[in-house]
């Protein structure tokens, strides 16, 4: 076997084990061939297979190689814009169906964790945490329109001394407390489900690139050393897709994200630090984002490359974050360091849709994926079988290419994302 190995992050180091799929190498058929054993592709198989339908995985790496095996691990309700931005731009009616979907992704996690014991260190529990007045005020909005669509019992706010009882920093104004939200190990869940998709006797292959894909019906999804005739096809490689289907490249942009890992904190400097074990993710436009492993590590990610670039020393770039929240970090060593991608879309709301009559894709959670890639695979199986209403309200959103087309996107996305940043910076 030559698959790519996992990056050398905290999760491949804690992983649980996990035997390594054999390549593709034969022609078989399958009603449902997917693309990206990610989170998308494994709930889409896992909600597939309960449905009654064979399913095929292919994995070009290794099953949670790229953004479901490396993010922060938290579960982050809504979308990366929010409902309000959706009503703005579909309007209040057609908007309602997002919001009612906007909580489902965390309970599909749990779903899954409950039924198919996946131990993944699942935590309950996520802190917005506001930098300045006028962040908190848009966490009273954000309260307000959650509750709205229906998110009730769940959310409290927190002025600066409630927030000083659940993160120990005094760099916050206030919160906003979601007790729906929660925290997981990623790569742990990512095998947890790949291992619920063999129990209901779906397929899957690693090291197992897709080459081609040849419209028809069926399809015709080809390997370097194999192929998968099915009458459907899911395409779920984000933003590990590669130049597979161009038409996808144009309205979304591979982004970095950078993470780093301390050595394991002693109980009591981790309960000073989240004495609820609660995760937490700041109100900035490129926001901070850290929680608690399960061996008492702090996880602090942060930043974005655009473009996708390995930056040469990750530690340089976020550690500097951590101790601007934790000053007293100042002498613990960092274990592990590293990134990975991300898609962003220049509406930040996600894709999806489909090519020809039986080709289906999601992409573009811009950083917001977690909960949003399960729902999406849910979402997928619920066309698949006839049932296409949620799946047209995706469908239905606008998507836009950057400005100045492929060569440009990068340098226009990071002069956007510099001017908001001044803006977090000056609290305007």
């Amino acid at each position: 076997m030559t698959a790519l190995p996992h990056t050398s992050s905290y999760y491949a180091a804690s992983a649980k084990p996990f035997e390594l799929q054999a390549q593709l190498t034969e022609s078989i058929e399958a009603d449902v061939c997917i693309i990206g054993a990610g989170y998308t592709g494994l709930s889409s198989a896992i909600h597939l297979l309960e449905s009654g339908l064979s399913v095929v995985v292919l994995e070009a790496a290794r099953i949670g190689f790229g953004a479901s095996g490396r993010n922060g691990g938290q579960i982050v309700n809504s979308f990366s814009r929010d409902i309000d931005s959706i009503e703005r731009t579909v309007g209040k009616e057609n908007a309602r169906i997002f919001g009612e979907m906007a909580f489902e992704g965390g309970r599909i996690i749990r779903r899954l964790v409950k039924d198919y014991q996946i131990d993944c260190d699942l935590k309950d529990g996520g802190v917005f945490a506001a930098l300045n007045s006028k962040q908190m005020h848009h966490l009273e909005d954000q309260k307000a329109l959650w509750e709205r669509h229906g998110h009730h019992g769940w959310l409290e706010l927190m002025d600066n001394n409630g927030i000083a009882k659940v993160v120990g920093t005094d760099v916050y104004t206030g919160g906003l407390l979601d007790k729906s939200g929660g925290h997981i190990h990623p790569l742990n869940l990512a095998l947890g489900e790949a291992q619920a998709v063999l129990s209901l006797g779906g397929k899957m292959y690693e090291d197992s690139a897709v080459v081609d894909i040849v419209q028809g019906e069926p399809a015709v999804v080809k390997t370097a050393k194999g192929q998968v005739k099915a009458k459907y096809v899911i395409v779920a490689g984000n933003a590990y897709l590669s130049n597979l289907l161009p038409q996808l490249q144009a309205k979304s942009m591979p982004c970095g994200t950078q993470v780093i890992t301390t050595e394991p904190l002693s109980d009591e400097v981790a309960q000073r630090l989240l004495p609820q074990d609660y995760c937490v993710e700041d109100c900035n436009y490129l926001l901070d984002y850290y929680r608690l492993s399960a061996d008492n590590r702090l996880i602090y990610g942060g930043g974005v490359v655009y473009g996708a670039r390995d930056p040469a020393d990750i530690e340089a770039i976020i550690r500097p974050k951590m101790l601007k929240t934790f000053p007293e970090l100042a002498s613990v060593k960092i274990d592990f360091a590293w990134t990975g991608n991300f898609l962003l879309t220049l509406s930040r709301l996600p894709q999806m849709g489909r090519i020809g009559t039986n080709i289906y894709y999601s992409q573009g959670c811009s950083g917001h994926g977690v909960t949003y890639t399960h729902l999406a695979g849910k979402v997928l199986s619920e066309v698949i079988n006839a049932h296409a209403t949620r799946f047209d309200a995706f469908a239905q959103l606008p998507h836009y290419p950057f400005p100045g087309g492929h060569a440009l996107r990068v340098p226009f996305s990071a002069i956007g994302a510099w001017y908001y940043s001044l803006r977090d910076k000056l609290g305007v």
